[in-house]
């Protein structure tokens, strides 16, 4: 009899700290989001409903158990975009162990390109797949199926190219699209100084497990957006041990190319740059001709 009771207290215990962190994990995913306001109006029926079954209004009592079945479905429709991220993270947690990046996936290049981006104040934004795929984002694009590398970052997001302003998707050490379009993040807590493109690359990382890494085009600012959360004004070596830490492999220092500095001559300056547009570099060279022909 004693052992009877001893396991009915110690299962009373276990059950209310389930429903005690299935309760804080509820509110944690939800805070800051556009589901607590609706979560509060949900609270408010409820507790309505609640006083009307309490007071016996049968009418009340009616309609509440006529509408119960459509509600449930109402909040899935409502929170569908929140259920998905918790089942999301629940997956990841559970596939840790066997869902790591491949040792030969490198992706210092995408670290070189941050840092060249910053240094011209390039707009750009890398999103690197991981567990959850992101076909459907990826066909919103403009398909390459290339090989990973700086120098295709480099044209991709070159101002003058067509495929610059949109997202550039990484599966594994291949670029899959170009271009591509992100869903926006709703959450209300963002500062207002994140622009279109910040708030992209957060809202992919809100619905999946992806990594974006956004480079500010009026700053030159590099930010990481995971798991909903951004982390602004990066260092390169910060970015670099980031994803190091989050894609779970070593990635080893690589020498950056040198910054540009702003004695330097400026027709040097777009010669050297990736990003030069080459137009620009023909009347460069042919004023830079000019101005030596009269100096003779």
């Amino acid at each position: 009899m004693t052992q009877f009771l001893t396991w009915s207290a110690l299962s009373v215990a276990i059950d209310i700290l389930l429903v005690a962190v299935l309760i804080y994990q509820v509110l944690v995913m939800i805070r800051g989001t556009r589901a607590a306001p609706m979560l509060a109006g949900v609270a408010v029926i409820a507790v309505a409903f609640s006083l009307a079954r309490i007071g016996k209004l049968p009418t009340m009592s009616w309609l509440v158990s006529r509408l119960v079945p459509y509600v449930i479905f109402a909040l899935i429709v409502v929170f569908q975009s929140e259920i998905r991220h918790v089942l999301a993270n629940l997956g990841r947690r559970l596939t840790l162990g066997r869902g790591v990046a491949a040792e030969g996936d490198s992706y210092d290049d995408i670290v070189l390109a941050a840092n060249l981006f910053s240094q011209h104040q390039t707009g750009a934004l890398i999103v690197i797949e991981r567990e959850i795929g992101l076909r459907t984002h990826v066909e919103s694009g403009v398909p390459l199926d290339a090989r990973l590398s700086y120098d295709l970052l480099a044209t991709v997001f070159r101002p003058s190219a067509p495929l610059h302003d949109g997202a550039v998707i990484v599966q594994k050490d291949r670029i899959a699209a170009a271009a591509c379009f992100l869903p926006l993040s709703m959450n209300p807590m963002l500062s207002t100084q994140l622009g279109t493109r910040h708030r992209a690359g957060i809202g992919i990382t809100e619905e999946t497990d992806a990594i974006a890494v956004i480079v500010s085009e009026e700053t030159g600012a590099i930010s990481l957006a995971i798991g909903g959360k951004i982390e602004r004004d990066l260092t390169v070596e910060q970015l670099r041990e980031r994803l190091s830490s989050e894609l779970r492999r070593y990635m080893s220092p690589v020498t950056l190319p040198t910054v540009i500095t702003q004695n330097e001559d400026e027709s040097d300056a777009a010669l050297n740059s990736p990003l030069r547009a080459l137009p620009q570099r023909s009347s460069e060279a042919g004023a830079a001709s000019s101005d030596t022909e009269r100096q003779a």
